[in-house]
């Protein structure tokens, strides 16, 4: 193999090494802020600096950048031509008219996951079900969280349709984000933790006109909730 090809070849290889890193670096940088937005440490109308962010985060402008056309998709940012990006408000309205969909989609994803999750996916259905009531137990909110997260993306998985994988990963964010705004003054965590530990349980035992129920009834509590906060 003569010289030149070999030097094409190791350009390509490094070329392939370096977008794998930018894209690792992307998802990190994309959890990372996406955590922070939600659980208000960046709160809604915070002006961001990619620069700033950077530095927070220890990762390079670019994967930052694209984390935040990611976050901007999922509407936790607005991108402002020529005046820079801003934390998304949170509205209540907004919440409401997504939970219309969100209910529909949730119940179709709960029963397709019962049916088509792997083994595997079932034994971790059980392992966030137990984690969620233990993290309410001690009303470790960000660990509770995290776990919502696991399950919401297991669930979106396990259902195996990309559609709506798609579809609910718009809404998922939102939804967490004004959760924890709001969840100190009206919410049970308790309570929360266990409708959610009743659909991941359905789902791990394959049942699934159970599943779609408990999503129902999760649902209903979530959409309880948001009312609640008007009182609030």
């Amino acid at each position: 193999m003569r010289g030149d090809e070999l030097t094409k070849k190791s350009v390509r290889r490094r070329s392939r090494v370096s977008q794998s890193e930018d894209t690792t670096l992307t998802d990190r940088a994309y959890r990372e802020l996406e955590e922070m937005i939600v659980t208000l440490q960046l709160s809604p109308g915070t002006v961001l600096s990619e620069q700033a962010l950077a530095v927070r985060l220890k990762i390079g402008r670019t994967p930052i950048r694209e984390a935040l056309q990611r976050l901007a998709r999922d509407g936790l940012v607005v991108i402002m031509p020529r005046r820079g990006i801003m934390v998304s408000e949170i509205n209540l309205k907004l919440q409401l008219r997504l939970l219309e969909v969100r209910r529909v989609l949730e119940r179709l994803m709960a029963s397709l996951a019962a049916e088509r999750a792997s083994e595997e996916e079932r034994v971790e259905f059980s392992e966030v079900a137990g984690a969620m009531l233990a993290a309410a137990a001690k009303a470790d909110d960000i660990a509770f969280m995290r776990l919502d997260q696991r399950f919401n993306i297991l669930v979106a998985t396990a259902a195996r349709n990309e559609f709506a994988r798609r579809s609910i990963g718009l809404m998922s964010a939102l939804s967490r984000r004004f959760w924890y705004q709001h969840y100190q003054q009206v919410a049970d965590l308790p309570l929360a933790a266990k409708l959610h530990a009743a659909v991941a349980d359905a789902i791990a035992q394959k049942k699934t006109k159970a599943a779609a129920a408990a999503s129902d009834r999760l649902i209903d509590y979530i959409e309880d909730f948001a009312r609640k906060t008007l009182d609030a």
